[in-house]
């Protein structure tokens, strides 16, 4: 089933409050300016900052290059 746009479009990093990507393989969803992962289970994303993730650099230049090519502006100082 997935997670919906909708959901997608309202959930925020509740450590910074930034915009949150959805992983390459759908598994979580990832904080560009916290680099953290939150898991997402059964379809339910797991938004428990002591339960999150840190994303490796790797991830973070992939989700930073699909922010810009989607027209998505940082939210944070590079």
């Amino acid at each position: 089933m997935g997670i919906s746009q909708e959901l997608l479009e309202i959930l925020a990093c509740p450590k910074c409050k930034g915009d949150l990507e959805l992983t390459a393989n759908q598994g979580g969803l990832a904080c560009n300016a916290c680099k953290l992962l939150y898991r997402i289970e059964d379809d339910i994303p797991i938004m428990l900052i002591d339960e999150a993730e840190t994303v490796d650099d790797g991830e973070h230049a992939r989700l930073l290059a699909k922010a810009e090519a989607d027209g998505i502006q940082p939210t944070f100082a590079a």
